[in-house]
């Protein structure tokens, strides 16, 4: 699976989980790193840096962008192998 198609996988199913959430694609040329995703919901956030897959390449900064939301409150990288348990940990995150 391309990674665009998983992006818009993602984007539905979050769509589906969190109603009235509202998931923005990042614009990548604005800073070097940043996630692809970000979920508001409520006064609450999220980030989601997408990947093919557990082994793709990660882009400088991109590890460090995710430890930093991460800080703030709930970042993390999302691909096939993980997505069910990243996509719990973001619905716990954001009902909470």
């Amino acid at each position: 699976m391309l990674e665009k198609d998983f992006q818009q996988k993602i984007i539905k199913t979050i769509k589906e989980l969190l109603p009235g959430a509202m998931v923005l694609k990042m614009d990548p040329t604005y800073k070097q790193g940043i996630p692809d995703l970000l979920i508001l919901c409520g006064s609450k956030w999220a980030a989601l840096e997408v990947k093919r897959s557990l082994k793709a390449h990660h882009q400088p900064n991109q590890d460090y962008w995710v430890k930093q939301m991460k800080k703030m409150a709930y970042a993390a990288f999302i691909c096939p192998e993980n997505m069910k348990e990243v996509l719990d940990e973001v619905c716990r995150a954001l009902k909470a």
